[in-house]
């Protein structure tokens, strides 16, 4: 605290006087008079507050609040410049635990994939399909495969898929695909609230073999899906496992896993061809925006459902919505969850690879998202990299990749990350 000048405390004193001060002068007959009358009004205003707030309670019992349960300890954070829709459900207490614009419409992306195999086993077990059906349903659930979709698609009646599972579940905010795109089933409008509605039919409703091979599949997300974009943004970044998730992504040219080359996919899925995008429009639904969208289970028990769909600003690179999503997801209060100890530090560059050993000579697990966050555990040296004017043998341990990439690529002023413990 800055000593005060000799101005300063007289300047103070006048504002606000000492106690010593206030008190120094001694009370007369008058004083306790006027304290005596003062005690009296004060005491004959309190009694009449009372009387009025009795009088004006309420004698009949008020109906019961059916209005969905409000967050208990909400904390969603928002990145700025996106959209979300957030539900997190606890399954323990039934009740919500967060809810952001949880009715928001938003195009699915491949989170409809969801309904897709919902569809092909109604009524039916996942052992009494074909062959083909069960490897479309397991590599569009856990890969995210966009070929296997489009095919359920065509061959179950396209949009009538979403009115049939619509009217099955109950949903309110889904809707199948504009009229202008009745191929594009990524089109398909859906809402966090919704999402929480379809994990609680699987979890609480669907028969035990239907549950239990859909769920087992989402538990067996790749890292990288089919169209070489890395899908373990959001919930299974965030969370420890257990957990179980189906993604969503739209709009994006490169998403890690692979280069940008192997990336491209077909107009009908997730990364939806930009020249239908811009032609297509609905008033509810954006269709325009890059869309990044997180759901699943969390925790012991599958305790918490989690639904986070997002928009973001045009030209948004792939690696700033994984990250932000990232960040809301972090955000959430997720009964059950455990997060993974460690640093988060942004990283710059493309094609950066994370290896399993601190060595270019080591094998390759992956490639990040250029620009993307990640979680650092620990840090050691290694071989020395050089790029540039830069040259390091640090090299940062991410333990939610199980490998290592060079320290040259993260955003830090140091070779050694202050902080960040060695490995």
């Amino acid at each position: 605290m800055t000593p005060l000048t000799s101005r300063g405390r007289a300047r103070a004193q006048r504002r606000h006087p000492s106690p010593r001060l206030r008190a120094s002068a001694p009370a007369g007959p008058a004083d306790a008079r006027r304290r005596g009358r003062a005690t009296r009004v004060g005491l004959f205003t309190a009694a009449l507050a009372a009387l009025l707030a009795t009088a004006a309670a309420p004698t009949a019992t008020a109906a019961p609040d059916t209005s969905p349960s409000p967050p208990a300890v909400a904390q969603a954070e928002v990145p700025a410049g996106v959209t979300a829709g957030v539900a997190v459900f606890d399954r323990q207490t039934g009740t919500f635990t967060e809810q952001v614009n949880s009715a928001g419409q938003f195009r699915s992306a491949s989170v409809v994939k969801l309904l897709l195999a919902l569809d092909v086993l109604w009524g039916r077990t996942p052992e009494s399909l074909p062959a083909a059906d069960r490897t479309r349903i397991d590599t569009m659930l856990r890969s995210s495969n966009d070929t296997a979709a489009s095919t359920i698609w065509a061959n179950n009646g396209g949009g009538a898929i979403i009115d049939r599972m619509v009217a099955r579940l109950g949903l309110t905010d889904t809707a199948r695909p504009p009229a202008t795109h009745p191929g594009y089933w990524g089109y398909t409008a859906m809402s966090a609230r919704d999402t929480v509605r379809i994990y609680r039919y699987l979890l609480d409703s669907a028969p035990a073999p239907v549950r239990d091979y859909v769920l087992g599949n989402l538990r067996q997300s790749t890292r990288c899906a089919s169209d070489g974009y890395d899908q373990h943004f959001g919930i299974a970044g965030s969370f420890n496992r257990p957990w179980a998730v189906k993604q969503g992504w739209s709009g994006f040219t490169s998403g890690g896993c692979t280069s940008a080359a192997a990336t491209a996919a077909a107009p009908t899925a997730n990364a939806a061809a930009p020249a239908a995008r811009a032609g297509a429009g609905s008033a509810a639904v954006d269709l325009s925006r890059p869309a990044l969208h997180t759901t699943g289970l969390v925790g012991p028990g599958d305790r918490a459902i989690v639904a986070v769909l997002t928009l973001h600003p045009t030209g948004t690179t792939y690696g700033k919505a994984y990250t932000d999503v990232g960040r809301l997801t972090r955000s959430l209060n997720v009964p059950g969850a455990t997060r993974p100890a460690g640093t988060w530090i942004g990283t710059w560059g493309s094609g950066v690879r994370v290896r399993a050993q601190a060595s270019t000579d080591a094998a390759a697990i992956t490639t990040l998202p250029a620009g993307v966050e990640v979680l650092v555990g620990c840090q050691k040296r290694g071989q020395q990299v050089s790029v540039p004017p830069y040259v390091n043998d640090w090299w940062a341990h991410l333990p939610q990749l199980g490998g290592y990439m060079t320290n040259i690529y993260l955003s830090s002023p140091d070779n050694q990350v202050p902080g960040v413990p060695v490995c």
